[in-house]
């Protein structure tokens, strides 16, 4: 019988592009389904058929896909597909729980499923041990083992018109995502488009300056104006320049992280 997976990805192309890998390998997983959002892993966790792994990105359409696991029982091991760098992903090696870095690799993801195959008929149903807690162990870790800060991008190359300019890193308040594009917020309240995802862009930045607030949004502390309590037990933030959106939020899953990324 095919292992049956579920691929919680809200890249379509990368979601597609993993089922593939998955249709090719000598003996082919079942994708049961896809979904681009915690809200529809939950729904399609909950209607069955339970799936034999779940492929989990880390950030959503609509948060962390760490919420999964408070919303509903996931009785399958589980595989994170994600864009960290490798120094920061030890928290992901404990209790069965793998790891495939992004892009994924076919010779990688061959080894994730022998070792996802020999697991299976010992224990097909038992719940992986994974604690949502852990990503605010993972977040600690990404920041107490990161490279040291010369390993981190100093300055950006963005166009203007027909000509290339410099950005220094000093010079940059934040990033943020629109319309699916990617943009550099000057302290100086100019904005261009850079060839980088916010995936992306959180390993090129030094974690000790940045942080990624939303799924939308990467500032540097010195851009962070003020925080406001807000539903729910999340943050506001108040950017300068001003930001596009009327709110930007920190995640109730980030806030007990970015509180003390602020103390440090």
């Amino acid at each position: 019988m095919p292992i049956r997976a579920l691929i919680v990805e809200d890249e379509p192309l990368a979601a597609r592009r993993l089922a593939d890998m998955l249709a090719r390998q000598p003996d082919p997983v079942q994708v049961l389904g896809t979904a681009e959002a915690v809200s529809q892993a939950v729904q399609l966790l909950q209607a069955g058929p339970a799936p034999d792994v779940l492929f989990l990105d880390i950030h959503l359409a609509d948060g962390l896909s760490f919420e999964i696991f408070e919303q509903t029982a996931v009785r399958c091991p589980v595989i994170f597909t994600t864009a960290y760098d490798q120094y920061a992903l030890q928290a992901f090696k404990v209790n069965s729980v793998d790891y495939l870095l992004k892009p994924i690799d076919e010779e990688e993801l061959q080894a994730a499923l022998r070792k996802l195959r020999e697991r299976l008929p010992a224990a097909p149903a038992a719940a992986p041990a994974f604690d949502p807690a852990l990503l605010a162990q993972l977040m600690q870790q990404m920041q107490q083992s990161a490279p040291p800060a010369a390993s981190y991008k100093t300055q950006f190359v963005v166009r203007v018109g027909e000509h290339l300019k410099v950005v220094p890193l000093d010079q940059i308040a934040y990033f943020f995502s629109l319309e699916k594009a990617t943009f550099l917020q000057t302290t100086e309240g100019r904005k261009f488009v850079v060839d980088y995802t916010m995936d992306q862009l959180e390993n090129l930045l030094d974690p000790r300056r940045f942080f990624r607030l939303n799924r939308a949004y990467l500032a540097q502390q010195s851009a962070i104006q003020d925080i406001i309590h807000y539903t729910n037990s999340r943050l506001q933030t108040v950017l300068k320049p001003a930001a596009p959106d009327a709110q930007v939020l920190v995640s109730r899953e980030k806030v007990n992280v970015f509180k003390s990324w602020l103390d440090r």
